[in-house]
């Protein structure tokens, strides 16, 4: 029906062309005529101009007849094979590459007959009606591509296989507390390197390589016939459930910033530490995996590469920077510190990956909340670290610390110190920005002493150096307070013995002597050895005191009730220190030793000469312990169990 006006019209454009070519001879015949008006000759002149319009118009209709008519065949036959696959249930690239590739070149012929249709600005009735169905069977082949596009996509996926950072995860996803107070050694096996284990850049095929080509006509082809936009979203739709997924297969499922501050520390902790092992994998596999397959398949097509893959990747980074951003705002607990630490040095070693991944631009809206969410996790460091010293300074007891020995809070902060030292670099640069005033206003609750300890140190130290002396400078006025909980003056050296040599051996013990310096690990060998000098004189003072003889009176002149009396009050004063001070502890092996052969040296000494000086002026059965007596009886001194002297032995 269409061929049969095709040809009318042609008919007629003959006709009219006959009738236009006799009306300009006819005028050029008037023209020539000599006695003509000049008003005449231009009504002649305007007429013409007008004829040869026409003319031009008649040849263009015949051209754009012939035109049609060859563009209607063509439209047919890419019709044909794009409708025959409108009623076929099967996936068109899952026939074999020959179908495929015609079905292809179909769909790029109804783009360019409808070009050309378009270039012809056609007028007519018929004209117009092509350019439709023209568009119409266009915009089918971009249908069924974009179908095509999106199943192929989804079907030829492949899944990272996680299961492969097996071993990394199960160490680093454990229940167990980051410090306890109980913990001596502060070890932590479970704790890792996250940073230095993660895996390293890893680029890897989420979509099989096969139909990566085909995928890549597909959108070359959809963007030339301006349907970019639809090959974009379902790129990016599909490309979102794969990363959702991602995180899911993870066990990184998305929590609300109200769940977050709601968890108790043992979950909070873990999820920490699962957070922190996905996102160095999550950014350095699946997210750079993901920006290669979108270059691949958007090569040639501009800058839709990066904007896929910013559309498809932005959710699911934000819901891992989302966590990260609940963290910052939580309560600021010591035993979070270190989490945070490792949260902090993740997301600063991923800085060049997030900058090259997004960059200005498209990219703008993910990079600005990764720097946000990193900058409030420092100031979180920084206020935590501010916040542990305040929570060392108001520590306080009722009850004197029973035996003596190393008090909990003592292990704690030097324990929680030295696993600091970990990160010494990053909290050298996240310090440094602390105020002067915070740092100092936090030594108004030390002892004089403490307070000038802390600045004489300050010289030339690090930040980490001179934040690390005020906390055992706060550490020492609070051991300071709660010795006075103490009533015996002896047990009062005795704790401040235990727990400042407790301090110096985890400094020269360990890599906190690099931080703290010899200067400060001599100091306090000099501390912890006046107090035990203190502890001796206040413990045996008044107990050798009765083993000194009256310097205005001699051996002879001494009565043996004298003597006597004398023997007898050192025996119960010794006993009673025996029966308080086996219930002393002291957990230092070498300490421990060291102080009873300083205590024995005096005091056997002391007794060996009272006994060898009166002997023949009193009864033997009046010396109820022999010097080998008391000596064995001092070896069960600051064993943590209270013990009453046996019957002594006799020779």
């Amino acid at each position: 029906m269409a061929k049969r006006g095709c040809e009318s019209l042609v008919s007629k454009l003959e006709g009219e062309e006959n009738l236009i070519a006799a009306a300009e001879h006819l005028v050029k015949a008037l023209g020539s005529k000599k006695n003509l008006s000049s008003d005449m000759r231009k009504v002649l002149a305007d007429l013409g101009t007008q004829l040869s319009s026409m003319a031009a118009t008649v040849d263009d209709n015949r051209v754009e007849g012939n035109g049609i008519s060859e563009i209607e065949e063509q439209l047919n036959v890419v019709q044909e094979e794009i409708l025959s696959w409108e009623a076929d249930q099967s996936m068109i690239w899952g026939s074999g590459p020959g179908e495929a590739s015609q079905y292809l070149n179909a769909a790029e012929g109804a783009r360019e007959l409808t070009q050309r249709l378009e270039s012809l600005h056609l007028d007519s009735l018929e004209g117009k009606q092509l350019l439709r169905r023209s568009h119409e069977i266009l915009q089918t082949a971009m249908a069924r591509l974009e179908e095509e596009f999106k199943h192929m996509l989804v079907e030829n996926r492949q899944p990272l296989e996680h299961m492969s950072f097996r071993s990394n995860e199960e160490e680093v996803v454990d229940e167990g507390s980051v410090i306890s107070y109980g913990d001596d050694s502060f070890d932590e096996s479970t704790h890792q390197d996250i940073i230095s284990r993660a895996s390293d850049e890893l680029i890897v095929d989420l979509v099989h390589p096969d139909v990566v080509p085909d995928l890549r006509n597909i959108a070359n082809l959809m963007f030339l016939s301006n349907y970019d936009h639809e090959c974009m979203q379902t790129y990016v739709i599909v490309r979102k459930d794969a990363l959702d997924e991602c995180l899911f297969n993870l066990e990184m499922q998305k929590v609300s910033i109200e769940d977050v501050l709601k968890m108790e520390w043992g979950s909070l902790n873990s999820k920490i530490k699962r957070w922190i092992w996905v996102m160095k994998i999550f950014v350095r596999v699946y997210l750079a995996s993901e920006k290669g397959l979108s270059d691949q398949i958007f090569l040639d097509v501009g800058s839709a590469n990066l904007s896929c893959f910013v559309e498809a990747s932005k959710a699911p980074m934000l819901q891992l920077l989302d966590f990260a951003e609940a963290i910052s705002i939580g309560p600021h607990q010591p035993e979070k510190l270190p989490r945070i630490l490792d949260m902090y040095e993740v997301l600063a070693d991923l800085l060049p990956d997030i900058g090259a991944l997004f960059p200005d631009g498209v990219g703008s809206c993910v990079r600005i909340e990764f720097h946000d969410v990193l900058r409030r996790l420092g100031n979180t460091v920084r206020v935590t670290f501010h916040e542990f010293k305040n929570a060392i300074a108001s520590n306080t007891s009722i009850n004197p610390f029973a035996g003596g020995g190393i008090h909990h809070l003592t292990k704690y902060v030097m324990n929680y110190i030295q696993f600091l030292t970990d990160y010494s670099e990053t909290l050298n640069s996240l310090l440094k920005d602390l105020d002067e005033a915070d740092s100092s206003s936090l030594l108004l609750d030390m002892s004089p002493a403490a307070e000038e300890e802390s600045t004489s140190f300050s010289g030339n130290s690090s930040h980490i150096a001179i934040h690390f002396r005020s906390m055992t400078s706060i550490l020492e006025a609070n051991l300071y307070e709660k010795s006075k909980l103490y009533k015996d003056a002896s047990l009062q050296h005795f704790f401040l013995m235990n727990n400042i040599h407790y301090m110096s051996q985890k400094v020269k013990n360990s890599e906190l002597r690099l931080v703290f310096g010899d200067e400060w690990i001599r100091k306090h060998n000099w501390k912890f050895q006046q107090h035990a000098m203190d502890y001796e004189r206040a413990t045996w003072s008044s107990v050798l005191t009765l083993l000194k003889d009256d310097g205005n009176s001699s051996t002879a002149s001494i009565s043996k009730n004298l003597l006597k009396e004398r023997f007898r009050s050192f025996f119960i004063a010794f006993e009673e220190v025996y029966k308080t001070q086996t219930a002393w502890l002291i957990p230092n092996v070498q300490l421990q030793e060291d102080l009873r052969i300083s205590t024995s040296l005096k005091v056997l000494q002391a007794y060996r000469t009272f006994v060898g000086r009166h002997s023949n002026h009193i009864s033997e059965k009046h010396i109820k312990y022999s010097p080998d007596d008391l000596q064995n009886y001092l070896l069960d001194f600051f064993e943590g169990s209270q013990k009453s002297l046996p019957n002594p032995s006799r020779r």
